[in-house]
């Protein structure tokens, strides 16, 4: 069971070196510009490489697949490197390596290019949010820490909105020149806010011990999480609560063209509605999660929210077309929800429930198993949702409402101070 760190392995604060609020603005401004990067990269991938580099589906989805298997390792990789070397230059290795990727696709022009250069730029992306996460959790602590998550969530779904914007002037000029010119400032932006890593402090690194150190300080190093049985638990429940996302990128628009008469402009007005209610409620709700038990009940009453929202997905099924619209737009308040108090509850347990001498091993095995939630989203949509209609919602319901307690279960278990 983690216990508290000694001393040494504490983060202090020192007086020549920035603050917690500097530390802040120096992230919250890296997430902003990568994230307006990654709005562009989201909106216009599939687009580019159909109409651009003339790939087919299978080839997409090839590349799709691939690329997310790799980001898997990677995640877990970058957490366990950041416990080893220096977690702030790793970052910016990984950021800069993201960034001239990107920049590459402009000059995509056949299949085998594009696979390698998406498994560079999945990897390189998986890898610097475990190194990000592992950074936050040393740099800040308690409820500073997960509102610190709250604000860095909040301005990189802004960029994310910012950049989707973006990328609509190449959908209208229709020009292959133009969707280059569009990609490569998304490489660029990521380039740049590369630069503000290089203003965090040293006290987001490790303590690196030599050899001779380790087996005088024993005591110093942390246990591993794959002989964590409850964090393996969180990581796991985490990840299949998370297909909540992917309900939303992935089945929603499937269920509202093919199960409903909505008019499928409503997709759009979910996804605005999803925006404005995260940016303005993710970091009241997130406050108090850094304590276990309450993080615990956020995920639990997360779960029952995201089963309202299954429920009436599946009544906007074989109902008016202005029902549907209606009933869509409500379970898409109740999904909302239910990702916003997932999201706070879960970062708290991520961070309480972690040895804090392996900080960096930690998060990366808590992004891989996201990683790999991510992964299988799309065939776990298939399966119950689009193949099955309401009983596949039916079963999602299910599955978050287990998920949930699951979580809560662990929670509630666990030391009041882990």
């Amino acid at each position: 069971m983690p216990t508290e760190a000694p001393a040494i392995d504490r983060i202090e604060v020192h007086p020549d070196g920035p603050s917690s609020h500097q530390m802040l603005r120096i992230l919250a401004t890296q997430i902003f510009l990568n994230s307006l990067g990654r709005g562009v990269f989201l909106a216009l991938t599939v687009l580019y490489f159909t109409l651009i580099v003339g790939l087919s589906v299978t080839e997409i989805a090839v590349i799709l697949t691939v690329s997310s298997a790799l980001g898997v390792a990677t995640s877990w990789l970058g957490g366990s490197l950041a416990d080893r070397v220096s977690a702030k230059r790793l970052l910016l290795a990984l950021l800069v390596v993201e960034g001239l990727a990107l920049v590459s696709y402009a000059f995509a022009s056949s299949f085998m290019v594009a696979l390698v250069i998406a498994c560079v730029v999945n990897g390189a992306s998986s890898g610097s949010k475990a190194v990000r996460a592992t950074i936050v959790g040393r740099a800040f602590e308690g409820e500073v820490r997960i509102r610190t998550r709250a604000i860095l969530l909040t301005v990189g779904n802004v960029g994310i909105a910012l950049g989707g914007a973006a990328a609509s002037i190449p959908l209208l000029l229709d020009a292959p020149d133009a969707y280059r010119l569009t990609i490569g400032i998304a490489g660029f932006a990521t380039l740049i806010s590369a630069a503000r890593i290089v203003a965090l402090p040293r006290r987001v690194d490790a303590i690196v011990l030599s050899k001779v150190d380790r087996a005088a300080s024993a005591h110093l190093v942390g246990r591993s999480p794959w002989r964590d049985p409850r964090y393996l638990g969180l990581a796991a429940l985490s990840a299949l609560f998370g297909i909540q996302f992917g309900l939303a990128e992935i089945g929603l628009p499937l269920w509202v063209l093919h199960h409903t008469q909505a008019p499928v402009v409503v997709v759009s007005i979910a996804l605005i509605v999803n925006t404005v209610l995260v940016v303005a409620l993710q970091i009241p709700l997130s406050r108090g999660s850094h304590d276990i038990r309450r993080a615990g009940k956020a995920v639990s009453l997360a779960g029952v929210f995201m089963a309202i929202a299954c429920a009436v997905y599946a009544a906007s099924a074989g109902v008016s077309p202005v029902l549907a619209l209606a009933l869509i737009l409500a379970a898409a308040v109740a999904h909302t929800f239910g990702e916003i108090l997932s999201s706070a509850g879960i970062w708290g347990l991520s961070y309480e429930l972690a040895d804090p001498r392996s900080a960096g091993a930690y998060q990366g095995l808590f992004a891989m198993a996201f990683s790999t939630g991510t992964m299988v989203t799309p065939a776990v949509i298939a399966v119950t949702v689009v193949d099955n209609g309401t009983a596949g919602w039916v079963v999602l319901g299910v599955i978050f409402l287990s998920s949930s307690a699951g979580i809560r279960a662990i929670a509630h278990r666990a030391p009041s101070s882990a």
